[in-house]
């Protein structure tokens, strides 16, 4: 997206959501670091904000939305529909803003339908190594016998490919990617916004079991998680 674009459909939005103009309700508001307890909003350092489309629908159907429905469609072979949004946002001089290694399938239950996701992560800002971009581990997906983990370590020969983007640019991952993000220890935030797109049968699957990716849902990761123990 150019940055006129951004200025006209995300920015304000993305702001308001940041400094609380925009309420959201309990757990779909936290602290991804692991160190919220004590912690007010404005002291989050790895700021979250789950379905921010659900919570300020005129979000819904904007420029980023409709130009990665095309791009998922195009690499997972069509029938892709929003599963989720998210926001994420870095506070400058936060060492423990760090995402830790994982792949998005562990936050999801089990299916029977088709799994195929599509990620989309827009850099709302520059994302560079200093503030904490994108990281991925190439190949995991593939090789490593504890596929789909919450928290991975890493081994001698894995090897880290940062990738740092422009404001405006994205990556794409899918649901086997292993990937996570460093601290930000530059002066400035660093924000990106979230879209996921699965196959609609998924979704449908995913809304039966009462799954909707909000951390307010009675049927959350923590419970799938024991029930698959």
């Amino acid at each position: 997206m150019t940055d006129e674009e951004l200025k006209q459909d995300i920015d304000n939005v993305y702001e308001a959501f940041l400094n609380g103009t925009i309420k959201v309700p309990g757990k779909d508001l936290c602290d991804m670091s692991g160190n919220q307890e004590g912690r007010t909003p404005d002291q989050f350092t790895l700021y979250n904000v789950m379905l921010p489309r659900v919570y300020h629908p005129a979000l819904q159907g904007n420029l980023y939305e409709r130009r990665c429905k095309d791009i998922a469609d195009q690499l997972q072979g069509g029938d892709m529909h929003i599963d989720y949004d998210q926001i994420l946002a870095k506070r400058p001089h936060s060492e423990d803003a760090v995402f830790a290694w994982h792949q998005d399938m562990a936050y999801w239950p089990p299916f029977t339908s088709d799994i195929s996701a599509a990620t989309c992560w827009l850099a709302v800002s520059d994302s560079t190594e200093e503030n904490g971009c994108m990281r991925f581990l190439p190949g995991l997906e593939k090789h490593r016998q504890d596929s789909h983990a919450l928290y991975l370590s890493l081994k001698a020969d894995d090897s880290v490919v940062p990738v740092p983007i422009k404001r405006g640019d994205i990556t794409v991952h899918d649901e086997r990617v292993a990937h996570g993000s460093g601290p930000n220890l530059s002066s400035g935030w660093r924000k990106a916004y979230v879209v996921a797109f699965r196959k609609a049968e998924c979704i449908a699957e995913e809304r039966s079991l009462g799954f909707t990716h909000s951390h307010n849902d009675e049927y959350n990761w923590d419970v799938f998680q024991q029930h698959s123990k």
